[in-house]
């Protein structure tokens, strides 16, 4: 299958752990992030990732992102 050249737009600390993680396992970001898009569910009806199964209810539906980042800029005083 042809590769196609992604530009992405991450936090710089974000990019830093990757590499250092994929160093670690001897792969490539690329490797990681191709790989990770892949076990992605197709469609609705597919069975949710372990990790997606995990956090899937952790927030209550009715609660909005900036309620969240309040909640955190609480909890950790930033």
């Amino acid at each position: 299958m042809e590769k196609t050249k992604l530009t992405l737009r991450i936090e710089q600390p974000v990019i830093e752990s990757a590499k250092a993680y994929a160093r670690q396992h001897n792969t490539t970001l690329s490797k990681l992030v191709s790989e990770f898009l892949n076990s992605l569910p197709v469609d609705e009806d597919a069975p949710l990732l372990p990790i997606l199964r995990e956090l899937t209810g952790v927030l209550p539906a009715d609660v909005s992102l900036a309620e969240h980042h309040d909640f955190l800029a609480e909890k950790y005083g930033r």
